[in-house]
Parts: C-alpha cells; sequence; structure tokens
C-alpha cells in the first residue's frame, strides 16, 4: 500500500512538471501576429504582423493589407489564420513586411467598408514605421473583389495589388493607377474566371499595369499557390509609388 502511494505521488509530480512544460511550450509558439482593434463609428478587429527585425532599428518598413473572403467573416480572429497570407505567418514564414489582416463584419461586404479601412491604413500608417510608398493590398475571393473596389476607389494609395480569383466594377477600371498582378483559376465554381479577365482586360484598355496568371487546373482556392510564390513577395517590393504625386 505504501508503495503504491509513493507511485501515485510520483506520477502526479510528473503530470504538474509536464504541465508546466506544456504551458511554456504553448507561450513559446503563440502567434507572431497580433490581436487588435480599430475604433471609429465602427470597430474593426484586425491581426497585425511586425517583421523580424522591426524592433531593433527605425527603418521604415513596407505595409501590406491582406483582405480576406466570405468565411472568415465575424469576430474570431483565429478564423483569418486558416487561409492565405495569415496562414503562412502562422507556419513560420517571415515577410519583410508590417501585415495588417482586417476582419470584416459578420454578414458584411468589404465594399460596405472601404471608407473604413481607408481610416484604418492611415491609422497604421501614422501608428508605425510605414514606406508610405510602398503600400500593398492583396485579398482573395471577397477579398479579392475588395482590393479591386480599394484600388478604384483609392487610386493614390497603393503602390501595388494582387486581387486573387475576385472581380470588380469594370466602369471604374480606368481609375486603377497601381500596377496589379491578377490571380485565378480555371475551374473555378464560385467565383468565374471571367470577373478577373473582365477586369484585366479593362485596366490593359485604360494603359494600366497588369499581369494575370491563370491556374489552368485550380478551382476557386488559387490563393495557396499564389501565396506560396515567392515571386509575389518580390514583385510587390518591385514596385514603389511615387509619393510627391499625392
Amino acid at each position: 500500500m505504501i508503495l503504491y502511494f509513493k507511485k501515485a505521488a510520483s506520477l502526479v509530480v510528473i503530470v504538474f512538471i509536464l504541465s508546466i512544460f506544456g504551458s511554456k511550450a504553448s507561450s513559446m509558439s503563440k502567434s507572431k501576429q497580433q490581436e487588435k482593434e480599430f475604433k471609429t463609428e465602427l470597430k474593426i478587429n484586425y491581426l497585425l504582423y511586425l517583421p523580424v527585425g522591426y524592433e531593433k532599428n527605425e527603418t521604415t518598413w513596407p505595409l501590406m493589407i491582406f483582405l480576406h473572403g466570405v468565411g472568415e467573416r465575424g469576430d474570431d480572429l483565429n478564423k483569418l489564420k486558416v487561409h492565405g497570407i495569415p496562414k503562412i505567418l502562422e507556419q513560420n514564414k517571415d515577410i519583410p513586411f508590417v501585415v495588417v489582416s482586417p476582419q470584416c463584419p459578420a454578414n458584411g461586404w468589404w465594399s460596405d467598408y472601404t471608407e473604413h479601412l481607408k481610416q484604418l491604413i492611415d491609422q497604421i500608417k501614422a501608428a508605425y514605421r510605414i514606406d508610405s510608398s510602398k503600400v500593398y493590398l492583396t485579398g482573395l475571393s471577397m477579398g479579392g473583389f475588395g482590393t479591386w473596389y480599394m484600388a478604384e476607389r483609392y487610386p493614390e494609395d497603393f503602390a501595388a495589388i494582387a486581387p486573387i480569383c475576385g472581380g470588380g466594377e469594370l466602369f471604374f477600371a480606368g481609375r486603377i493607377k497601381a500596377p496589379v498582378w491578377a490571380f485565378h483559376g480555371a475551374k473555378d465554381e464560385v467565383v468565374p474566371l471571367k470577373r478577373s479577365q473582365e477586369m484585366v482586360d479593362a485596366v490593359k484598355a485604360a494603359g494600366g499595369d497588369v499581369k494575370f496568371t491563370v491556374y489552368p487546373e485550380l478551382g476557386h482556392n488559387c490563393w495557396d499557390a499564389a501565396y506560396d510564390n515567392d515571386e509575389l513577395y518580390e514583385w510587390f517590393l518591385s514596385h514603389k509609388k511615387n509619393t510627391n504625386e499625392q
């Protein structure tokens, strides 16, 4: 009986020690993306990623805004980590951008919140060391639509945009000044390929700088392939806006 209690006590100690190490491991592996909120007349929750080296020097950094799809709307920021750039950051890939990933309110649509996104971007530029000549915008599905819409409404704000499986308003395509790299899956049954194609054609017709990647064997989720491509980030960084134009 005494031996039994000694073994039981030892087991309790081991479990306690393992729980301590487990909590430490959990804290060590916590997300690199900080949960934030921005309030005006509307509250917008967002994830903030500061690149490696941000705290160590006084240099300015490029800013990337990522707009998610329909399935990630609401008030749970963990949903954003399932797809796109937040997913890549959670997988411990570091990219040399300050990344802001806002969350669209439940049942909302990015086109309803363009003014709020503009205010959020301006607030981030004021609060962090941002190179205002290198502000980039990208998004997938609903966020692809949002990317086109923001570039049409605020053509002076972005150095380059990358809408993925989205679409925009053809009438305003000529307002887009930023270089565009659009992506779409040829087998997309959610957002037809022609929604990107017609925007690409309209921007080209207006004399815009646009390139288009079509994945012939991919459906709606072509964003994994797009965001896993290091050339996309190099392409972003190759573009710099003339801030004297504003």
